[in-house]
């Protein structure tokens, strides 16, 4: 082996190398926990642990530069570090079985957090009492639907995300006669109805809806908010073209409410901005709202939904008592007891999408048995020394 792969083996099953991983997630944990207070735990993890450099701007520019390294760098090189040890140093023995355990287990830790943050789906499903309802809805994504709705008995939707609004990306789907075109978008804004006066007026050259209820709102726009309780709203100006022309500017925005709606073509069509939605193939219906409290006091004790789940073929029809760390888990979805406002029979449900939500368990499962078994062995060595003297 020549000199050069010779270090580069060295790095990296290097023990300093290892210390060096573990003091800078140490510093990585400190850093983001300190940073939490002002960005909240969505953007924290966004931010610090689901990246490979911590960026910041330099002042009075927009211009990212790394600072820090991220924690899918950090616990990459601490996965390489561990594996390129245990294929250079380590030797399959009885007396080494828990070790190889633990370190499988720490291995297999590492591989789920990746696959968490690569995968992992977190949605929201409100519903009141006797309300059923087959989709869940994000709490930081949107989406622009466009509906077709001529046909009585069903919808024809299409669903736009809302990267594609934000790159400005012109869109045309063969379902759609016409394309969609962003002209302003912002992601976060704040609405408010237009008086009758000059003064409430659009400023000369600025942007504005020329249809729906767009000319009657005026918008501004707000800076993103990263705090765990609100809520960022966008908003978009967007133009529909069809092969003759314009269709008119739209606003649009999860603040409108209900959908603005036009005909074109022979066709009644509405659109508006909502929360992102996934469909099930299935549906769940809340039977009862439960909000327990204990006795003399206004403490919450227990939170609890009783759902009815039905699939449309008939073969699952049964209910299921959601409450505080008893959650449902069907069809590859965890749904958990997140939220309650039994006076007015609502339940809120965290959906939350993780196909590689047993690898922790797992993982853990195999460093104690590691532990044990490593501490099991010394222990009766140290036994038959002790009776051997």
């Amino acid at each position: 082996m020549n000199d050069t792969l010779r270090q580069f083996r060295d790095f990296f099953v290097s023990l300093r190398l290892t210390v060096v991983l573990l003091v800078l997630s140490m510093l990585l944990v400190f850093a983001a926990t300190w940073d939490q207070v002002h960005l909240g735990i969505w953007a924290v993890q966004e931010k610090w642990f689901r990246s490979v450099f911590v960026l910041a701007r330099l002042p009075g520019t927009s211009i990212p530069v790394p600072v820090f390294p991220g924690g899918y760098l950090i616990g990459g090189f601490l996965l390489v570090n561990l594996v390129s040890a245990h294929v250079y140093r380590f030797k399959l023995s009885w007396r080494k079985s828990g070790i190889l355990l633990v370190h499988t287990g720490l291995i297999l830790l590492l591989i789920g957090e990746l696959l968490t943050g690569l995968w992992q789906e977190e949605f929201q499903l409100q519903l009141k009492e006797g309300e059923s309802t087959n989709y869940s809805e994000s709490y930081r994504f949107n989406e622009l639907a466009i509906v077709d709705a001529t046909d009585p008995k069903f919808d024809d939707v299409v669903a736009i995300p809302e990267k594609l609004l934000a790159d400005g990306t012109t869109i045309q789907h063969p379902k759609l006669p016409f394309r969609v075109v962003t002209k302003e978008y912002y992601p976060n804004a704040a609405l408010s109805m237009r008086g009758s006066t000059a003064a409430d007026a659009p400023a000369p050259g600025a942007l504005a809806a020329t249809m729906g209820m767009g000319p009657r709102v005026a918008v501004m726009p707000l800076p993103l908010t990263y705090k765990q309780d609100e809520r960022n709203w966008p908003a978009a100006f967007v133009e529909l073209i069809g092969p003759d022309g314009s269709l008119g500017i739209w606003l649009v925005s999860s603040q409108l409410g209900a959908p603005q709606s036009f005909d074109y073509g022979g066709h009644t069509y509405h659109i508006f901005l909502r929360f992102a939605r996934a469909y099930k193939p299935f549906s769940l219906t809340l039977l009862k709202a439960t909000h327990d409290i204990f006795i003399g006091t206004e403490i919450p004790r227990n939170f609890s939904s009783r759902i009815r789940l039905v699939t449309p073929d008939g073969r699952d029809d049964r209910e299921v008592l959601i409450y505080m760390n008893n959650p449902l888990r069907y069809a590859g979805l965890t749904f958990y007891q997140y939220q309650m406002d039994a006076a007015h029979g609502t339940s809120v449900l965290q959906v939350v999408h993780n196909p590689s939500w047993l690898l922790p368990y797992i993982s853990c499962a195999m460093m104690a048995l590691g532990l044990l078994v490593q501490f099991g062995m010394h222990l009766v060595g140290f036994i038959k020394r002790r009776a051997a003297v």
